[in-house]
């Protein structure tokens, strides 16, 4: 064992379910669970005793359950929060309703029951705990915390940077003739897109696919959610959607998204297939079919999450004369997906996420963005 590991908390009613989670993090060297809790209230003074870098907790819980806990969690103790969330609709509205708190990510919970995946599962299990752990972001959210008397950083962790402003970097593009916008973001996506989508104007001028890597049902429930707070309609994608301006198609999680041109319309597809991909719906499968279908260049944005999916994508993009954008470390959850394409030399802009949409939107019009946003007010 490490002798600073990343310190967990497991909150779950079920006995079962809080040994397997404690089983599979603790196969981990540098991961210790330090407590289990049977409920909210139970977990709240777990956390308050053992100050840990992360919690997982589920949301359906007798006495307290987790929303209600995490609303105490976020104003009084703030830390990275991974909830554990059924498979069901009403499962999907009450994550992204704990996305909404402030919860940092999920675990679908057929992840945590033993089957032939186990050793995946439980590696996405330990990769999002570390992942959120040792995130630039969340070391500053909750620095207070990790303060407490006896608590330490993880062993893995670098030490805070000092203050050195927000990164940005921005080059103009040489064309506004954009086609359409394609999106990929994964990690930490829920809470990114709540704030940036309704953000754009009702008249931003292209239409926007989006792959956020989510379960079935949890998609649709994230694109009511938005729809509901922003000025563009938002929704999951269907088969035979038509892409337009003003319009968001979110894939639906479990599926590919593509496209087809049929006349002077491009047309949504849906489809399990490929279904030997990493991610389904998968950022690359999207952009790249994207790229083919359209005649001109798009616009690309990639925002948190792990991995490197939709790298291969915006390069085809960027070879066609399209226009990159990447969420900056310092804003983002997990810092995966961006850096392999800010590594890459192909980001035209990087920036932290209460910026992204005023770019877009100067990007796409050559117009203010605050101009546009007062005739809206």
């Amino acid at each position: 064992m490490l002798n600073n590991p990343i310190t967990v908390v497991v909150i779950d009613d079920s006995a079962f379910m809080r040994k397997s989670i404690s089983m599979m993090l603790e196969s981990d060297p540098g991961i210790k669970v330090v407590a289990v809790a049977r409920d909210g209230r139970e977990g709240i003074e777990m956390i308050r005793k053992h100050h840990p870098h992360v919690a997982t907790m589920d949301i359906e819980m007798p006495g307290m359950n987790g929303l209600d806990a995490l609303k105490v969690i976020m104003k009084e103790m703030p830390l990275p929060v991974l909830m554990f969330s059924s498979l069901t609709t009403e499962g999907a509205d009450s994550t992204m309703e704990a996305l909404n708190l402030g919860a940092v990510d999920f675990i679908p919970k057929d992840m945590s029951y033993v089957n032939v995946n186990i050793t995946t599962k439980k590696a996405e299990l330990i990769d999002k705990v570390r992942s959120i752990a040792n995130t630039p972001l969340f070391r500053s959210r909750f620095k207070t915390l990790h303060r407490a008397p006896g608590s330490s950083a993880p062993a893995t962790t670098a030490a805070p940077k000092p203050p050195a402003g927000i990164v940005r970097s921005v080059k103009s593009p040489s064309r506004r003739d954009f086609q359409a916008m394609v999106l990929g973001i994964s990690t930490g996506g829920p809470f990114a897109l709540l704030q940036m989508l309704p953000q754009l104007p009702e008249n931003f001028p292209l239409g926007i696919a989006i792959v956020q890597h989510m379960p079935p049902r949890f998609t649709h429930s994230l694109a009511e959610r938005i729809n509901s707070l922003a000025n563009i309609t938002v929704k999951e994608a269907e088969q035979g959607d038509v892409m337009q301006r003003g319009l968001a198609l979110i894939a639906p999680g479990g599926k590919h998204l593509t496209f087809r041109k049929n006349g002077s319309e491009m047309v949504a597809q849906i489809s399990e297939l490929p279904s030997n991909t990493l991610y389904r719906p998968c950022a690359d499968i999207m952009m790249t079919s994207a790229v083919e279908s359209y005649s001109g260049p798009l616009l690309g944005v990639i925002m948190t999450g792990m991995g490197k999916d939709g790298l291969e994508g915006l390069r085809l993009l960027k070879k066609k004369g399209g226009y990159v954008v990447a969420q900056n470390e310092d804003s983002c959850v997990v810092y995966g997906m961006p850096k392999a394409v800010v590594d890459d030399g192909i980001a035209d802009a990087v920036l932290p996420l209460d910026e992204i949409a005023a770019t877009l939107y100067q990007v796409t019009t050559g117009r203010s963005y605050e101009s546009a946003r007062a005739v809206h007010q």
